[in-house]
């Protein structure tokens, strides 16, 4: 588990999060685990970025072909909040240049392990993304996949975040809104009726409208550029893009292009 000094001095951390995710170990791993809901909800998470960041970013000046074989490639990655690496790894065998990030000790020895296994190349640190950002990093995209929900001050997480998102880049997050709906079908259902997860794992008042996540990322000086729910389908038994964002949601955002930044990952 993740010690008070891996977290350091960041506000941002909340540490009983840390604890009970690096409880997990090698059942992240599980598909039919305490991460099963995850595991199910990555395949849509991947087919989302695949495309959004080949349209987005080109390679060497050239527009990305999303549908090729590794329409990622050469492009820098940091995943904040990796866990045991379930979205870096597919993200990587799309040719991605993972940087993966979380402050559990534990997760990041799993993750590190099932990666070897894997034969793939991912740069994990157990570090939080303030000592990253202080460190002058940046990438092509940041992502904060699943982790909004379980920081503990959103705007100073956002500004790190942000800080770490080159010129002409993006950051992606997803999250749970804050809304009645979420409190009935992301705890209630979810943790209590369906046991999708294990009971406790989300707060719903620390769930975020995307109002508010867009303001928090405006504020850091990126523009929104776009926002997509996510629901799960009962008849095809898989989760789905959608515009309904009751529920679960992504947003996009990028920095201009002119910006004259530099930074080393």
């Amino acid at each position: 588990m993740a010690g008070q000094d891996t977290l350091g001095h960041d506000s941002s951390v909340h540490k009983a999060e840390v604890d009970r995710f690096g409880r997990l170990g090698a059942q992240w791993w599980d598909p039919e685990g305490p991460m099963r809901a995850l595991h199910k909800l990555n395949p849509v998470r991947v087919a989302y970025l695949r495309e959004l960041l080949a349209r987005h970013i080109p390679l060497d000046g050239r527009a990305r072909d999303w549908r090729a074989a590794l329409p990622l490639q050469g492009l820098s990655i940091l995943d904040i909040g990796c866990g045991a690496g379930i979205l870096s790894e597919p993200l990587a065998r799309l040719g991605a240049l993972l940087t993966s990030i979380d402050p559990s000790v534990r997760n990041i020895e799993i993750a590190k392990g099932h990666a070897a296994r894997a034969n793939l190349v991912i740069d994990y640190r157990c570090m939080t993304a303030k000592a990253l950002a202080d460190g002058g990093s940046t990438f092509d995209a940041v992502l904060a996949m699943e982790v909004i929900e379980h920081v503990r001050h959103l705007p100073g997480f956002l500004q790190q975040a942000a800080k770490m998102v080159r010129p002409g880049g993006m950051l992606v997050a997803a999250t749970l809104n804050r809304t009645l709906k979420s409190f009935a079908l992301a705890i209630l259902c979810a943790e209590y009726v369906l046991h999708w997860v294990p009971q406790g794992t989300h707060d719903w008042n620390h769930f975020v409208t995307p109002q508010r996540l867009a303001a928090g990322l405006r504020a850091a000086g990126l523009h929104v550029t776009g926002k997509t729910g996510v629901v799960y389908d009962i008849v095809a038994r898989k989760w789905r893009l959608s515009h309904d964002t009751d529920v679960n949601y992504m947003l996009a955002a990028i920095r201009a292009k002119e910006e004259n930044r530099t930074g080393t990952q």
